[in-house]
C-alpha cells in the first residue's frame, strides 16, 4: 500500500460454538472457512441472544433492540428466529441453540467461548481500524424512516437519503460518508455515539420521510456524535411536484446549521440537473436499489426499470449511465447471454450520458470505468475519473470507479491510493468487496504477493459469491509458491464460472491490458488456457 501510516492494531470479539465462529465487529457468521450470508436483523437477533445468553430474552427485548420499538407482528419475530436457527443449523423442533420458552421468551443455550482477535499493522487492514476525525465538518446521514405505512416506498425514502447525501457531498468544505456505509445501521437501534466513532464523523444526521396525498413531508434532526447533543430539527413539506426543492431546502438547512459561513457559489455547485419527469425519477430510484444487489436477475429489473425512464425521459443522463453500467457488469460477471450485444449497449449508453451532462461527477466516474473495462481509451478514461473527483472529492463512487481506471491503465499504485481515499470515504461500506478485489488485482502487479491476498481474504469475506477475489487469490498464492492455496482459489473459480479460461478473461475485458503478473499467475495457478 502507498504511504506509511501506521495502523494500530485491532481487537475483534468473535463468539465460538460448534463448528461456527461469530465475529461481531467484522458482522460475520462462519462455519468453519465459509461465510454463511445472512441478513442485517437477522445477525442483530443473533448477536443479541448470544450476548444475553445467561438469561431468557423477551419478545419485547427484541423488538426493542431490533426493531427499535416499533409494532411488529408474531410472524415477524418468528420469521426471523427460524432464519437464525437456520443460520446455525438449528430448527424449531430441535432447539439445540435457540430455545424457545413458551409465554416467556427465548435463550441462547449453546455453550459459547469467547475470543478476541488481534490484527497486525498490515496496511490492507487499514479499513477495519477506527478512522481518525478529519479536520474539516464531517456527517454521516443514516437512513431515514419511511412513515408512509407502505413498504413499497421504502426505495423512496432511500433515495431521499440518496439524494441529500449527494447534494451534501459536493461542499469541497465538509467531509461526507458515502450512503452504503451508513445505511450498514438501516433498520437497527443506533447508538449515535457509536455511529460517529465507527465511521469517523462530527454529526449524524437522522430524519423520517412519509409520501401521502400529492406531498411529501421529510423531517431531519442533526447530532453532535461525542455528546448526543441536538444541534438542529425541522420538517419541511412539498407537494410532490417541488420534490426537488424539499431536497434542496433540507440540504442547505443542514450545511447552515454546520457550517453558517458557505458561501452562495458552493450552494450552487451541490445542486445537480433533475429529470423533468418524476416518474421516471421514481423509476430510476428504484433502478438504483435493484442494481447493487449485483445479481443475474437484480441487474435485469434493474435494466427494464431505467429503460422505462429513459423512455419518460430521454435526456437523464443519470439514468443512461446507469443503464450503461448495468450492461457492463453483465458482461463483467459472465451474465451476458450476448455478450457483444451488451458492449456496445453499455458503450453507446456511456457516450448518450456524458453528450447529456458531462459535468456530473458520477456519471463521469461510470463513464470512466465503462470506458476502461471495454474500450481501452486510458487518456480519456484518466481524463474523466480525474475530473469526477476534481467535482466530488467526498465521493466513494468516483474514488473507487478512479482506481479501477488506473488499475486498467497499469498504474497500480495511483489505483491503490483511489483505493484508500474510497474506503476512507465509506469505511463499512457493503460494496466494499469491490474495492479490496481491486487492489488486490493492484498488489499483484507490484509484486506484492502477501498484500494481495490479505485484501482478496477481505473481499471473499465481505461477499463469497464474488468471483473477483478468487481469482486474486489463485493467482496471489500461484506466485507465492502455495501450489495447494492456489489449486483450491483456482476451483472456486471455475466453480463460481465453469466457462472460465484465461483467453477468455482476457478478450472479456481491458482489464487485462496491464495485468502480466495476474495473467502469469492464472497460469502457473493450472487455470485453463
Amino acid at each position: 500500500m502507498a504511504g506509511t501510516t501506521q495502523v494500530q492494531e485491532i481487537r475483534s470479539l468473535r463468539y465460538l460454538f460448534e463448528e461456527y465462529a461469530f465475529d461481531t465487529a467484522r458482522r460475520e457468521l462462519c462455519r468453519g472457512p465459509d461465510v454463511i450470508a445472512v441478513t442485517p436483523q437477522v445477525f442483530d437477533l443473533l448477536a443479541y441472544l448470544i450476548r444475553h445468553r445467561e438469561r431468557v430474552v423477551t419478545k419485547d427485548d427484541l423488538v426493542g433492540a431490533i426493531w427499535n420499538g416499533r409494532i411488529v407482528s408474531d410472524a415477524a419475530l418468528t420469521t426471523r428466529l427460524n432464519a437464525a436457527r437456520c443460520a446455525i443449523g438449528d430448527s424449531g423442533e430441535a432447539q439445540r441453540l435457540i430455545k424457545t420458552l413458551p409465554r416467556k421468551g427465548f435463550r441462547f443455550v449453546g455453550q459459547v467461548r469467547e475470543a478476541r482477535e488481534v490484527a497486525g499493522p498490515n496496511p490492507v487492514d487499514a479499513p477495519e481500524s477506527v478512522p481518525a476525525l478529519p479536520d474539516e465538518p464531517s456527517i454521516a446521514v443514516l437512513p431515514f424512516a419511511n412513515m408512509s405505512g407502505d413498504p413499497e416506498q421504502e426505495y423512496f425514502a432511500d433515495g431521499m437519503v440518496e439524494e441529500i447525501t449527494t447534494a451534501l457531498s459536493r461542499f469541497r468544505s465538509l467531509f461526507v460518508i458515502a450512503r452504503n456505509s451508513s445505511f450498514t445501521f438501516k433498520g437497527k437501534a443506533v447508538d449515535i455515539k457509536e455511529v460517529g466513532r465507527r465511521l469517523g464523523v462530527r454529526y449524524v444526521l437522522q430524519g423520517a420521510v412519509r409520501k401521502a396525498s400529492g406531498k411529501v413531508r421529510i423531517t431531519g434532526q442533526l447530532i453532535e456524535a461525542a455528546t448526543g447533543a441536538h444541534i438542529w430539527a425541522d420538517k419541511f413539506e412539498r407537494d410532490m411536484t417541488d420534490i426537488f426543492v424539499l431536497q434542496d431546502e433540507v440540504t442547505l438547512a443542514v450545511v447552515s446549521a454546520i457550517q453558517p459561513k458557505l458561501f452562495q457559489a458552493e450552494i450552487a455547485l451541490a445542486t445537480r440537473r433533475r429529470p423533468e419527469d418524476l416518474t421516471a425519477y421514481h423509476l430510476f430510484l428504484r433502478a438504483i436499489q435493484q442494481a447493487v444487489r449485483s445479481t443475474r436477475e437484480s441487474l435485469a429489473e434493474a435494466l427494464r426499470l431505467v429503460q422505462r425512464a429513459l423512455e419518460l425521459c430521454p435526456r437523464f443522463a443519470a439514468a443512461a449511465a446507469l443503464a450503461g453500467d448495468c450492461h457492463m457488469e453483465n458482461v463483467f460477471r459472465s451474465y451476458a447471454i450476448d455478450p457483444q450485444f451488451e458492449r456496445k449497449e453499455a458503450v453507446r449508453l456511456m457516450r448518450l450520458a456524458l453528450s447529456l451532462d458531462d459535468h456530473d461527477p458520477d456519471t463521469l466516474a461510470t463513464a470512466a470505468s465503462i470506458s476502461a473495462f471495454l474500450v481501452g481509451d486510458c487518456e480519456a478514461e484518466i481524463e474523466m475519473a480525474d475530473r469526477a473527483v476534481a467535482l466530488n472529492p467526498n465521493s466513494y463512487h468516483t474514488w473507487n470507479r478512479r482506481g479501477w481506471v488506473y488499475k486498467s491503465a497499469g498504474q497500480p499504485e495511483e489505483a491503490i491510493r483511489s483505493f484508500e481515499r474510497a474506503m476512507r470515504m465509506s469505511p463499512i461500506d457493503p460494496q466494499l468487496y469491490s474495492t479490496f478485489t481491486g487492489m488486490g488485482f493492484a498488489l499483484i502487479e507490484l509484486r506484492r504477493f502477501d498484500e494481495a491476498i490479505v485484501a482478496g481474504k477481505k473481499a471473499l469475506r465481505q461477499n463469497p459469491s464474488y468471483p473477483g477475489p478468487h481469482r486474486c487469490l489463485a493467482s496471489a498464492f500461484a506466485h507465492l509458491g502455495h501450489d495447494a492455496e492456489a489449486r483450491e482459489a483456482a476451483a472456486r473459480v471455475l466453480e463460481s464460472d465453469p466457462a472460465f479460461t484465461i483467453s477468455a478473461w482476457i478478450a472479456r475485458s481491458q482489464v487485462s491490458k496491464n495485468a502480466k503478473l495476474m495473467i502469469e499467475g492464472f497460469r502457473k495457478a493450472g487455470l485453463p488456457e
